[in-house]
C-alpha cells in the first residue's frame, strides 16, 4: 500500500480510482465494511482503491473540549487498511484551513483533481466539508456514490464511541467483538520501581507515545507481542494504591518469558479478558498473593483454554 501525507506532492498516474473517506478510528467492523466495499468496487472497475483519512480526529479543531481519545494510532490504522486491500492511503492534515473547506472545493480540488476519484464509497452517516454539507445524498448528485449501511451486531450499530466507552469501562471483550479483534496498546518498555522483581514477578512497564484511550483500572489477561515473540501476560493498569503510586501505569508480567530484559524495546498488548478491578492491599505479602492468583487465572484463560 502506498502512503501519502497530503496531496500537494501527489501526482497520480492512474486514470481514475475508487475512493473511500473517513476518520476510521480503530478500523472497527463498520469501518471495515466500508473499506471492503470500496476495494471490491475498485476490483470490479479494474482501478486502484484510494482511502482518504486524517492525521487527527476532526474534533481536535472543531470541538477541542469534546475531542475523544483515539482508539488506535495512525500507524495501526494504516496497517489494517493495507490488510484490507487498500492500494493508496492519503492522510490529510486536519487543520483550520481544511475545516473551512467547502464540500464543493473538497470534492473538486482534492478528490477529483488530485486523487482522480471516479466513484466514492462512504458510510451512511458520512458528511464532507464545512458545516457537513457534503452528505451522501449531496455527493451522489455529483459523483457515483455507494453508501454502506450501518454494520450491526445483535441489533446494535457498531460505533467508535461505543467501543471507546467499552474500553474505558473495562469491557474489553465487548470492544473486541465490535473491533473484530482484541483492543491493543503499543508502547516502549521503560524502567520502573522494580518492585515486581522483588515480589518474584518482574514486569515490563509500558510508556505510550500518544493519548490513547485506556482500559479501566484493573488487571487483565493479555497477549504481549515483542520482538522476542508472543507471550500470555497478566497486565495491571492503574495507580497502584498498594505501593502508593501517583501516576497511571501499565505493567505486564509475561508468563513463561525466558529472555533478557526488554528495556527500550517496543511492545504491543492485546487485552483479552478483565480479571478484576484495581485493589489496595495492607501488605506486600497480600499483594504478592493477589499477583500469584492473577497470573494463575491469566494462565488458565490464555494457556490452558
Amino acid at each position: 500500500m502506498e502512503i501519502h501525507f497530503g496531496v500537494e506532492l501527489l501526482n497520480a498516474e492512474w486514470p481514475h480510482c475508487v475512493t473511500c473517506i473517513g476518520t476510521f478510528d480503530g478500523v472497527h467492523l463498520g469501518h471495515q465494511a466500508v473499506i471492503i466495499a470500496a476495494v471490491e468496487h475498485a476490483k470490479q472497475a479494474e482501478l486502484p482503491c484510494c482511502l482518504v483519512t486524517f492525521d487527527r480526529h476532526p474534533a481536535h479543531i472543531l470541538a477541542p473540549s469534546r475531542c475523544p481519545q483515539p482508539i488506535a494510532s495512525l500507524s495501526s490504522n494504516l496497517a489494517h487498511f493495507a490488510v484490507l486491500g487498500v492500494s493508496v492511503a492519503v492522510i490529510l492534515p486536519f487543520d483550520a484551513e481544511l475545516s473551512r473547506t467547502s464540500a464543493s472545493d473538497f470534492l473538486q480540488t482534492i478528490l477529483c483533481d488530485k486523487i482522480r476519484t471516479s466513484e466514492l464509497v462512504v458510510g451512511h452517516d458520512f458528511a464532507l466539508g464545512h458545516g457537513r454539507e457534503g452528505t451522501p445524498e449531496w455527493l451522489a448528485a455529483r459523483v457515483p456514490t455507494h453508501v454502506v449501511a450501518p454494520f450491526e451486531i445483535e441489533g446494535k450499530r457498531v460505533s467508535s464511541s461505543d467501543i471507546r466507552l467499552a474500553v474505558q469501562e473495562g469491557r474489553v471483550e465487548e470492544a473486541a467483538k465490535w473491533l473484530g479483534r482484541p483492543f491493543h496498546i503499543d508502547g516502549v518498555v521503560v524502567g520502573g520501581q522494580r518492585l515486581g522483581r522483588q515480589l518474584g514477578y518482574p514486569t515490563a512497564n509500558l510508556a505510550r507515545s500518544f493519548d490513547q484511550v485506556l482500559p479501566a483500572d484493573g488487571v487483565y489477561a493479555c497477549y504481549a507481542m515483542t520482538s522476542r515473540g508472543r507471550y500470555p501476560a497478566a497486565v495491571s493498569v492503574g495507580l497502584r494504591p498498594a505501593v502508593r503510586g501517583h501516576s497511571r501505569t501499565i505493567e505486564a508480567y509475561l508468563i513463561d518469558y525466558p529472555g533478557d530484559p526488554l528495556y527500550g524495546y517496543t511492545m504491543s498488548l492485546e487485552f483479552i479478558h478483565r480479571l478484576r478491578e484495581e485493589r489496595n492491599y495492607a501488605s506486600l505479602d497480600r499483594l504478592k498473593d493477589a499477583i500469584r492468583q492473577d497470573v494463575q487465572e491469566a494462565t488458565r484463560l490464555l494457556v490452558h483454554a
